[in-house]
């Protein structure tokens, strides 16, 4: 089939991508000319394990292209998908609409021949009425459905998500848009992977839900992790312990400084405001979001302790700055609440991320980068564990500790243990939930 891509963000550039791997013909737009020069120059926007290949061999077999000229990439295509960004609007929480709205009207301008529209961004209930009113408006004799297709692609692993994905949702409202969606995704059929099919109020609901349900557990262990540190008590065990109960599960329950990124943080505050203007208040992911903040800021607190009650003149190397390993991420990332922190009480801070930097470097001023764990710990009188990337899993923690000039550790990971780092020479290691060296 033919398939429009709108919008060559991370969710865009992978779905499309992915698609043309199925076999279709995929052309993405983007209004970004400089965007899409890079891409066909073979320079990814985004870091992706394994994307940068998969572009490249699906560009090569003719499959996958790369325009700013929308209305040639809408012509004669089966489907066209939307996947633009929807940021929480400043100050407020709701989704920001503008982009989608923006594409709809562009795309009613285009039409040729009966397409899908295919909203694969995130949007509020009601989205897809909405984007089907502004089609009909802008083209009265227009043939076409709007059909909901939100994303599940975990950053880091998004290829795998959408190859080997746990479920596609697809909602909507003509059995002509329900065959067209059957087709694209018949190759995920054939091998039995769940394909629901709903109507677009429910698949849209449906995203909304399960991230604010993850973010919950996220919160909900992040704050049995303040009680365990109060009563003595280890969070993984006790997580652990909770987890195999197969009504719980074990995922998501890993305490640490906070959940952040591009999905939860936005689409929390979004289902929040959904809540209060359908008169339905979301209590539980409203605190939810309380909580998280108040996680952030209590990392802080354990750094300064941690310092002796004060990290004015002392060298502070972070390891981990974007918002989670494999990933170059950083939007509400914790190290953006911790980072400044610690600039701002006169802490010298350098930070090591195998992929932030490029991103980090504007949104973290007055720190200094490096490539090197052992250099960044050099003289360093603290070392703050942020993001569990691999190559911070394994330390030489003797080597750190010799480097150091107060050999301590705030792993806001739980990475290592007290006991480890004890023996290798550390005077001082506070984690989350488990217990420290003071």
């Amino acid at each position: 089939m033919k398939i429009a891509m709108i919008g060559v963000g991370y969710v865009g550039l992978v779905s499309g991508t992915c698609l043309s791997d199925f076999g279709h013909e995929v052309i993405c737009v983007d209004k970004n000319a400089e965007r899409i020069a890079k891409i066909l120059e073979g320079e990814m926007p985004i870091y992706e394990p394994g994307l940068e290949d998969l572009v490249a061999r699906n560009v090569a077999a003719g499959r996958l292209s790369f325009t700013t000229d929308l209305p040639a990439a809408v012509a004669g295509a089966d489907a066209i998908f939307i996947a633009v960004g929807t940021p929480a609007r400043r100050g407020e929480g709701h989704a920001d609409l503008v982009y989608v709205h923006g594409a709809a009207r562009e795309i009613a301008e285009a039409l040729t021949d009966y397409a899908v529209i295919v909203v694969k961004s995130t949007v509020p209930v009601g989205t897809n009425a909405e984007v089907t009113r502004i089609i009909s408006e802008a083209a009265p004799h227009a043939s076409f459905d709007v059909a909901s297709n939100p994303e599940f692609l975990r950053e880091g692993a998004a290829i795998d998500d959408f190859m080997k994905p746990d479920r596609v949702v697809i909602g909507v409202t003509s059995d002509k848009a329900r065959d067209v969606m059957a087709e694209i995704y018949r190759p995920l059929y054939l091998r039995e992977f769940p394909v629901i099919f709903t109507d677009p109020a429910s698949a849209e609901l449906i995203k909304y839900a399960a991230n604010a349900f993850l973010a919950t557990k996220i919160t909900f262990i992040n704050e049995i992790a303040m009680l365990c540190e109060r009563t003595g008590a280890d969070v993984k065990e006790v997580s652990r312990g909770i987890g195999l109960d197969g009504r719980i599960g074990n995922k998501f329950l890993h305490a640490g400084p906070g959940y952040g990124g591009s999905c939860f943080p936005k689409d929390t505050s979004a289902l929040a405001r959904i809540g209060q203007d359908h008169a339905v208040p979301m209590r539980i992911t409203e605190t939810v979001i309380m909580v998280n903040d108040i996680v952030k800021r209590r990392m802080i607190d354990k750094i300064v302790d941690l310092c002796d009650g004060s990290v004015n003149g002392k060298k502070i190397a972070v390891l981990g700055a974007t918002f989670k390993p494999n990933t170059d991420d950083m939007r509400d990332a914790p190290s953006l609440t911790i980072v400044p922190a610690l600039v701002g009480a006169g802490a010298n801070v350098w930070v090591v991320d195998p992929q932030g930097e490029r991103e980090g470097a504007s949104l973290l001023p007055g720190v200094t980068w490096s490539d090197d764990p052992y250099k960044a710990a050099a003289d360093a009188d603290a070392i703050v564990l942020l993001t569990e990337w691999n190559e911070f899993r394994a330390l030489d923690l003797q080597r750190l500790a010799r480097e150091m000039r107060e050999a301590r550790m705030a792993d806001l990971r739980n990475i290592y243990s007290a006991e480890e780092t004890r023996a290798a020479g550390f005077e001082g290691y506070v984690a989350t939930g488990r217990p420290s060296i003071t």
